[in-house]
């Protein structure tokens, strides 16, 4: 059977690529080109890119084209989605590296990790929890926190990646101001974790 483009990953289904701030995490507040892929099946229902789940409404785009446009803007690259790890990301790293490009990925870890990255963060999900691999290989830990389980949940995810991964906890946009609270009393209980702030929403940028 002949594969397709897309599922060599040669082509990508490109939702949107823009140039911005970092809004989150360990690099929130840097300059970045972001590159959202289509499809993903993880299903969080407060997930705030929605659009991004049906990859068949996003074209499939030449890597060549996506590289070209990225190096333009900036030097990193943050590749997103979606879920960007349902896709080969090999030949799309590749090429951003054949540019010098530093390279992050923001995924829920639950498929196999392809690619080459400079930066790993694991945003973990209920719905489909992450392969060994991808704790294994997380720079940054970020949980969600939508409800008081979520707490309990972040430290379970905890003790499965490394001592030198960096821990966030990070409030659901829509629950920001019930969860804050707690959250800022959560850390101040368990230094180890630090608070991640959506700060491209305040700063009202894409």
């Amino acid at each position: 059977m002949i594969k397709t483009n897309v599922e060599l990953g040669t082509s990508l289904p490109l939702m949107e690529a823009f140039y911005t701030l970092q809004g989150e995490g360990f690099y929130k507040g840097s300059a970045a080109y972001f590159i959202r892929i289509g499809g993903c099946d993880v299903g969080c229902h407060w997930c705030d890119v929605k659009e991004s789940w049906d990859a068949e409404k996003h074209p499939p785009t030449d890597i060549e084209t996506i590289v070209n446009e990225a190096a333009k803007f900036s030097d990193t690259i943050v590749i997103t989605g979606g879920e960007p790890l349902m896709w080969n990301m090999e030949p799309l790293t590749t090429a951003l590296k054949e540019k010098g490009m530093k390279i992050h990925i923001e995924t829920s870890g639950a498929y196999q990790i392809t690619g080459h990255w400079d930066w790993f963060c694991l945003s973990p999900k209920k719905n489909k929890l992450p392969l060994r691999e991808s704790f294994s290989r997380a720079d940054e830990l970020k949980v969600i926190v939508y409800n008081k389980n979520d707490f309990d949940f972040a430290e379970e995810q905890a003790k499965k990646v490394s001592s030198n991964c960096v821990l966030y906890l990070q409030p659901e946009w829509s629950k920001r101001d019930e969860m804050m609270p707690l959250m800022v009393d959560f850390v101040l209980q368990n230094p180890k974790w630090k608070v991640s702030l959506q700060t491209h929403k305040y700063l009202r940028i894409p």
